[in-house]
């Protein structure tokens, strides 16, 4: 059985996965950590220190922040040998640097997005962008969300700005209201990012070719769906060697 421990664990998302891991058989969650406050979490107790996590002997924590928490969580866990899996977004160049430098005792894969769907998602505009001449993205988030755009959005555009350097030009040359365009991403990919009551995680892909339109789009409808990556990362995260970005090869896809 893996000890695993989950920091954010008074999060709605923390709350979730703490009852994730209670309910495997494979998993045993023995620590959890928040700042906001001590209270318990699947009959753990909430402590406001990482130490929790070694006094606890954690072999594999999981990480729902933000990336300023994650910032000072990650390098700790990398000193103290302890795997980490990560769903915080916001991480910079230098951040991911860094992080592949300090995980040399443990391993850390840190995804945009660990709905299963989703992961497909990208992979799938990620196939289609060579064969398309535009493409926009399309992110809906709860209106609590306090980033934009998101993780999933960005990782995206970066997946099919790689795959293909043949993008049409954007015609427009002016915004009667500035923004309207939504935010260029990588190879200047149209990102737009809908904060809205009511949802939880929504993205659409939306890529243009000559008399043909095709859509992409993943719902999230609950944070369960986010659960079955989460375990399956906490399984089979010391197979995969240093800092692992996103979940594809954990699929195998």
């Amino acid at each position: 059985m893996i000890r695993v421990g989950v920091v954010g664990a008074a999060g709605r998302m923390g709350a979730t996965v703490c009852a994730a891991i209670a309910d495997d058989p494979s998993l045993e969650l023995v620590a959890a950590i928040d700042t906001n406050g001590e209270s318990t979490a699947q009959g753990v107790r909430i402590s406001r220190e990482l130490k929790a996590l070694a006094e606890a002997k954690v072999e594999v924590a999981v990480d729902f922040t933000v990336a300023a928490a994650a910032r000072v969580t990650l390098p700790w866990l990398a000193l103290h040998g302890v795997h980490a899996v990560v769903g915080t977004t916001g991480f910079n160049e230098t951040d991911l640097s860094a992080f592949k430098q300090e995980f040399s005792r443990s391993n850390c894969v840190i995804a945009p997005n660990f709905a299963i769907g989703a992961v497909l998602m990208m992979r799938f505009s990620e196939m289609a962008a060579p064969f398309f001449d535009t493409a926009e993205i399309i992110e809906i988030h709860h209106d609590a969300k306090a980033d934009s755009p998101s993780g999933t959005a960005v990782s995206t555009a970066n997946r099919m700005a790689a795959a293909s350097t043949q993008w049409a030009k954007d015609p427009t040359t002016h915004e009667a209201i500035a923004g309207a365009r939504g935010a260029k991403g990588p190879a200047d990919i149209r990102i737009h990012a809908v904060r809205m009551r009511g949802a939880v995680a929504n993205q659409e892909v939306v890529l243009g070719a000559q008399g043909q339109t095709l859509t992409i789009r993943h719902d999230t409808i609950d944070r369960s769906s986010f659960m079955p990556g989460v375990v399956l990362a906490c399984k089979k995260i010391s197979e995969h060697p240093g800092v692992t970005l996103g979940l594809d090869s954990f699929l195998r896809i």
